[in-house]
């Protein structure tokens, strides 16, 4: 039982939260509360949830040496000991196996094998080199976000917008360079270094790239809740939904700036009330202004 627990944690299932972008084209779309719909969706972010912990386990398996010199890292399964090279291997092909069967099955459309095959590719190329070159390695970590986006629309059938696209890129990229300021940051306090391409990142730069993805977040949103797309769909009320989106942005930008805790967006998600009750209410008032303009 306590193997297991090691296998879990290398396989990281509380990351698994980010692909629930899937699930993003089918709630705009209005399909979500259709079972077959969603059924289909649930059983595709299973299988691609099973790649992503292949790639997390295949991420540690390289960083191991670093890992076991970093003061948080070094409990991680392998650089720890609980799990050999040999069990890592052997789990990573257990995964991609199981994952295989599963999109093979479930994922009707060929072009979502080959979305999640490049996905693949691309994150072992980031794992094994390009992680390593600044501004390069956030771009891709965004990427993977759309990919997730583009999958969902395929299993539900979905036409994506140019919006939703737009702003879940812009939206990862904030995500994904606050965490790298937490990473410049603790360098800059303890001299410890949990990547290699900190040299092309400064606490200034950061700051301002932050600042100008999270205005255009919220200017994305608002120009899709008022476009003619939208307010010929859903009505004219969606843009009152903005109020949450720019909300949950200022408070992220204050966990970052001020309380200087954005080095996890996962565990941030998982565990600020603060967030989640913004989150909960943007999908709320959401559905329920859709919901008004559908049937009044």
């Amino acid at each position: 039982m306590n193997q297991f627990k090691h296998y879990l944690r290398l396989m990281r299932p509380a990351q698994w939260v980010k692909n629930t972008f899937i699930f993003l084209p089918a709630f705009f779309a209005l399909q979500i509360d259709d079972p077959g719909v969603l059924l289909h969706l649930f059983q595709v972010f299973v299988g691609f949830s099973l790649v992503c912990s292949a790639v997390y386990v295949f991420n540690d398996l390289l960083d191991v040496k670093e890992d076991r010199q970093h003061p948080k890292k070094k409990f991680r399964p392998l650089a720890s000991g609980a799990v050999n090279r040999q069990q890592a291997l052997i789990l990573i092909g257990l995964l991609l196996a199981v994952a295989s069967v599963m999109l093979v099955l479930t994922a009707t459309n060929v072009w979502v094998l080959a979305i999640v095959g490049f996905y693949l590719v691309m994150n072992i190329s980031y794992t094994v080199k390009l992680k390593h070159i600044s501004i390069l390695d956030v771009v891709i970590i965004a990427v993977g976000f759309v990919l997730r986006v583009f999958i969902g629309g395929l299993v539900s059938d979905t036409h994506l917008s140019h919006w939703i696209i737009l702003m879940t890129f812009v939206l990862a990229l904030f995500l994904a360079f606050s965490k790298r300021r937490d990473d410049v940051f603790n360098y800059v306090r303890t001299g410890i270094s949990a990547r290699k391409n900190l040299e092309g990142y400064n606490l200034d730069f950061l700051n301002v790239v932050i600042t100008c993805l999270a205005t255009v977040v919220i200017v994305c949103y608002v120009m899709y809740c008022t476009s003619p797309e939208v307010i010929g769909r859903f009505g004219t009320n969606v843009y009152l939904t903005s109020i949450f989106v720019i909300m949950g942005v200022l408070r992220y930008l204050q966990l970052t700036l001020v309380w200087l805790i954005s080095g996890n967006p996962t565990t941030i998600l998982l565990e600020n009330r603060f967030l989640q009750v913004i989150i909960v209410g943007w999908i709320l008032s959401f559905v329920g202004i859709i919901y008004y303009n559908i049937h009044w």
